[in-house]
């Protein structure tokens, strides 16, 4: 349900959009863990591909070949659940990590888009200009927003520090 929200919160920028939607991937992640925050990731894609209207730009079977955010969950929620109560350091490494998957995904679709399916070439520099230099900065300061969040949300999860599929 975050995740849908997420998508709804938009942050008006020039030529890039931005919404909450990656902050909510990222916290899948970081507080159900690399599997469970897969499967939470891969539910709102499934709700989406169903055609309920719940991504950024509507819904329907027409995003199957755009690429989720749920791999980018899974290697989040991995690397930040590798310690019972992980520090600010993790998390933030455990976000950029999903964050660089989820930017490797969407680069290669967007050129594999372009390129081959409507027809209008484009080049690796303008791909990197468009696709990853305009819209990172916003995805840092979330990944720094989520590693804040972690960092205060896992130790009110359970005594531990971090989610086990027991207490799921």
């Amino acid at each position: 349900a975050l995740i849908a929200a997420g998508a709804f919160i938009k942050i008006p920028i020039p030529v890039v959009p931005f919404t909450l939607q990656y902050l909510f991937t990222m916290m899948a992640g970081i507080l159900l863990g690399g599997k469970l925050g897969f499967c939470a990731v891969g539910a709102y894609v499934a709700l989406g591909l169903l055609g309920l209207p719940i991504f950024a730009q509507g819904g329907g079977i027409a995003y199957v070949f755009q690429p989720s955010f749920a791999a980018g969950a899974y290697i989040t929620g991995e690397i930040a659940n590798q310690s019972e109560k992980p520090g600010y350091g993790r998390l933030l490494a455990a976000n950029f990590a999903g964050l660089a998957i989820v930017y490797l995904f969407g680069m290669a679709y967007y050129y594999w888009m372009s390129n081959f399916y409507l027809g209008t070439p484009i080049g690796l520099w303008p791909l990197f200009l468009y696709c990853f230099i305009l819209a990172v900065p916003g995805d840092i300061a979330l990944c720094i927003l989520g590693a804040i969040l972690g960092k205060r949300l896992i130790p009110l999860l359970n005594g531990k520090g971090r989610v086990t599929y027991e207490q799921t």
